[in-house]
């Protein structure tokens, strides 16, 4: 694959940083047991890009794209997103598309194309969402620059299986964080924002529109954005916070079944039992068991 189907041939300006990992490089990731999985192909970071804009129609690897600051835009299909400070770009391998800085306060980017037999399931992990916004995170900024050093060393694979697990690293970690969206209200609503009201009422029996009145918005509505945010609905994730306080219930030892139970607002320990086995995978009394002595 060329440098010019893995990345745009746009000048670097002062400061920026464009890798593309050799070739040679390339071939031994892709047969290493430690690097095969997923590997970066190429990355880098453009500041204030004024004039940076890409389309591609077809292209082999994933590209992960980190907006530091300033703004841009991105289109997939029919989709057209306005891009900022503290957002993230998603795009798999085989989506057409295209974006650019904004010609006022043009975007400063990182990002990262990547490849290996499970960078599919890394994208699944993230979501397969073309754009979220996640803020602009000093954690994930140090993780891209950690990523970058990689430029400092020599041609040894050493490093670069070194900096394979680092992307690994740096995707599971974007997988986990809250992801929010401004709704056409102005109102925002942040994943982090209703799981921490999810834990303050675990012992609680919230239903869908307790939650959603909760966010000011139809049930229907609040239904329709958290999956759009998260790809599972709330009530599940409501059923898995509570079923993980029931794991530490049970890892203390000083309550039976029934008591936490109980203390998750389930009247039924049978039900409870049931449930809890269906989430962690066996009984709550296997669990204790498992965890004792």
């Amino acid at each position: 694959m060329s440098q010019a189907v893995i990345t745009s041939s746009w000048p670097l300006p002062e400061n920026g940083v464009r890798l593309v990992i050799a070739p040679k490089l390339r071939r031994q990731l892709e047969r290493h047991p430690l690097g095969a999985g997923c590997y970066p192909q190429a990355l880098g970071f453009y500041p204030q890009a004024a004039g940076h804009r890409m389309r591609r129609t077809r292209h082999e690897d994933h590209l992960l794209i980190y907006c530091r600051a300033g703004q841009g835009w991105l289109k997939v299909g029919e989709q057209h997103y306005e891009v900022r400070g503290g957002d993230l770009l998603l795009l798999p391998a085989g989506v057409a598309h295209e974006y650019g800085a904004d010609s006022q306060r043009p975007w400063t980017l990182y990002w990262v194309h990547f490849a290996g037999t499970h960078s599919a399931a890394f994208i699944e992990l993230l979501g397969n969402r073309p754009w979220r916004r996640i803020g602009v995170l000093p954690r994930l900024l140090a993780e891209f620059e950690a990523l970058l050093a990689l430029q400092k060393q020599g041609l040894s694979l050493p490093h670069y299986l070194h900096a394979a697990h680092q992307l690994q690293s740096l995707l599971s970690y974007v997988a986990v964080l809250p992801a929010q969206l401004t709704l056409k209200s102005g109102r925002r609503l942040d994943v982090e924002a209703v799981h921490s009201y999810m834990r303050q009422h675990l012992p609680d029996q919230l239903n869908l529109e307790q939650l959603a009145a909760q966010f000011k918005l139809s049930r229907f509505h609040f239904a329709r954005v958290y999956r759009e945010l998260t790809g599972h609905s709330p009530m599940q994730d409501f059923i898995q916070l509570k079923m993980a306080q029931a794991c530490r219930l049970l890892d203390e030892g000083e309550l039976n079944v029934r008591q936490v139970a109980e203390q998750l607002g389930y009247d039924d320990s049978y039900y409870f039992s049931r449930l809890f086995k269906q989430v962690v995978g066996i009984a709550p009394s296997h669990y204790r068991a498992l965890h004792q002595g």
